[in-house]
């Protein structure tokens, strides 16, 4: 895991892809974590991609990093443990201004049954589950 966190986190930028009914929805995040051995990304509840998960937590996200790229996917479970957003929030104090652990928007997800393959087009592709 710590692998994948490092290949997201050097990237800065990833898209997390949703399901929104039958269409699919991706936007760019910025925000990786690890918090008691978890995998954890940050956003809103009042936002459309918080909806997105609850309705369907399945997703998947994608980074490129200019010769290698990502696509991790997986289940992800909203952790509403002020612990959980008070790390995420820690890591990204910038969020501040918007977020705050004990407020009912900030919402933080880990990954369950997550899968991860890194791929170039000079090497086979490294799978990672956890």
């Amino acid at each position: 895991m710590k692998k994948v966190y490092d290949f997201i986190k050097n990237c800065q930028t990833y898209y997390l892809a949703t399901v929104d009914g039958d269409q699919a929805r991706v936007r760019p995040f910025g925000t990786i974590h690890i918090f008691e051995g978890k995998l954890y990304i940050q956003t809103g509840h009042k936002k459309d991609v918080a909806r997105q998960i609850a309705a369907n937590p399945h997703v998947e996200l994608c980074a490129y990093n200019g010769s290698q790229w990502i696509r991790l996917s997986g289940t992800l479970v909203d952790d509403g443990r002020i612990e959980a957003k008070k790390s995420m929030l820690d890591a990204y104090a910038s969020l501040r201004g918007m977020y705050d652990e004990n407020d009912d928007n900030t919402a933080v997800f880990y990954f369950k049954d997550a899968r991860a393959r890194i791929c170039s087009f000079t090497a086979p592709d490294e799978i990672i589950e956890f």
